[in-house]
């Protein structure tokens, strides 16, 4: 009986690990951010390397961001909207990103964006990537 309650206290200590660890890793788990714009016809090619640039730059001015993509929409389906350019963003963590959000760098590439006035629109999707 002995060798039963200390062989379920074992598994029970286990199960509880797993468990921690499953929960840790969630909250610990990389982010993606994906913003899609869709410039204004009047938007030159310098002002969207502008805004691409000062996108990009937000990596390093911001901790938590673990990497940064960039692409022209090239699908041949006709499917987006009118929505071009890819930026593609990874996080740490929710925590990472939930830092990025207010943090005083994004505000001034928010501020660019309104400055030089050339969105027509924008996408954004957040999500965790699941196994």
């Amino acid at each position: 009986m002995k060798k039963v309650l200390i062989s379920l206290g074992v598994a029970g200590g286990a199960l509880a690990v797993l468990l921690l660890a499953t929960v840790t890793s969630a909250k610990k788990s990389a982010v993606r951010h994906i913003v899609i714009f869709k410039y204004k016809a009047e938007a030159t090619e310098a002002q969207i390397r502008q805004v691409t640039g000062a996108f990009r730059e937000l990596k390093h001015k911001i901790p938590g961001i673990l990497s940064f993509e960039q692409g022209v929409n090239n699908s041949p389906e006709g499917k987006n909207l009118g929505f071009t350019h890819v930026y593609l963003l990874t996080f740490e963590d929710i925590g990472a990103r939930d830092v990025y959000l207010p943090h005083p760098e994004h505000q001034k590439f928010g501020q660019l964006l309104r400055e030089l006035d050339i969105l027509d629109d924008a996408f954004v999707v957040d999500y965790r990537p699941e196994a």
